[in-house]
């Protein structure tokens, strides 16, 4: 059986979806192919490698993709928003996925502060993700025992 193929999307690509990729890997990787792209990628963040490597996930071999590369190209079951502006702005001419999901939630990339505040916010975020991948993964059970 061919793993079903969730894609996170977010706006650069850089924080969100990258981590929700690592987590959905970590937690599911046998199940299901994380990938994740953005409208407008902009490079993985250090902080998100750093705090994913804090709970013991690597995602510095990752890298950041344009949504271009899956449109109308791969079968996408699961399209996961981890932002207002991609969910918005994406472009939905090839059918992107089978089932869309909203995760909308604040980019940690986005906050000014010092470092140790900026990680705070993507500890916070990371958390959130992990959340609701555990959470979706256990109503994917459910549903399909």
């Amino acid at each position: 059986m061919r793993k079903k193929k969730v894609l996170f999307l977010c706006t650069g690509n850089s924080a969100r979806s990258q981590m929700a990729e690592g987590l959905l890997r970590h937690h599911a990787g046998d199940r299901f192919e994380a990938l994740s792209a953005g409208l407008e990628p902009r490079g993985v963040n250090p902080l998100a490698v750093k705090v994913m490597q804090e709970v013991g996930i690597d995602i510095s071999g990752q890298t950041s993709k344009g949504i271009d590369r899956f449109l109308g190209k791969e079968t996408i079951h699961y399209a996961v928003f981890v932002c207002a502006n991609a969910e918005e702005n994406c472009p939905v001419t090839y059918g992107l996925a089978l089932n869309r999901l909203s995760w909308r939630m604040e980019d940690p990339a986005a906050f000014e502060g010092t470092e140790e505040k900026k990680l705070v916010r993507f500890r916070e975020a990371r958390d959130e993700l992990d959340r609701r991948i555990r959470e979706w993964l256990a109503e994917m059970d459910e549903e399909d025992p």
